[in-house]
């Protein structure tokens, strides 16, 4: 699966969000100041060409709707990230957060959740 870059990624999330949107909704959507008719649309015509997106069309307006799910791209994303990050390692990932970004607190909350689900797998 392909990547996105932050802008496409901000309107698909737009798009994940209303389901089924004409550029204009997509457009509503994004914080002020609103960036052209034209920006948003080739955005999304991008998004179409990298397949993560499809079209219904209504004489000259499109309705843009999600080809492939919010969580099908995040468990791309997270697998892309962990292989090129952490070598796939889930213990190495797990490592970086506890030194660098995790309180002790959240550690503690972290640890009883992975509990409760190695627990539901037995």
């Amino acid at each position: 699966m392909e990547t996105l870059t932050k802008k496409e990624e901000e309107i698909m999330n737009i798009i994940w969000q209303l389901e089924n949107a004409m550029v204009r909704d997509v457009i509503k959507q994004l914080p002020e100041p609103h960036p052209p008719n034209s920006t948003v649309s080739s955005v999304v015509r991008i998004l179409e060409k990298k397949g993560f997106v499809g079209h219904k069309a209504y004489g000259k307006t499109h309705e843009y709707y999600p080809l492939i799910s919010k969580s099908a791209y995040r468990k791309a994303s997270f697998k892309s990230l962990m292989e090129k990050y952490f070598s796939g390692s889930y213990k190495q990932l797990v490592s970086f957060m506890v030194q660098e970004e995790l309180t002790e607190k959240e550690a503690e909350e972290l640890n009883k959740h992975l509990e409760q689900q190695l627990k539901k797998k037995s």
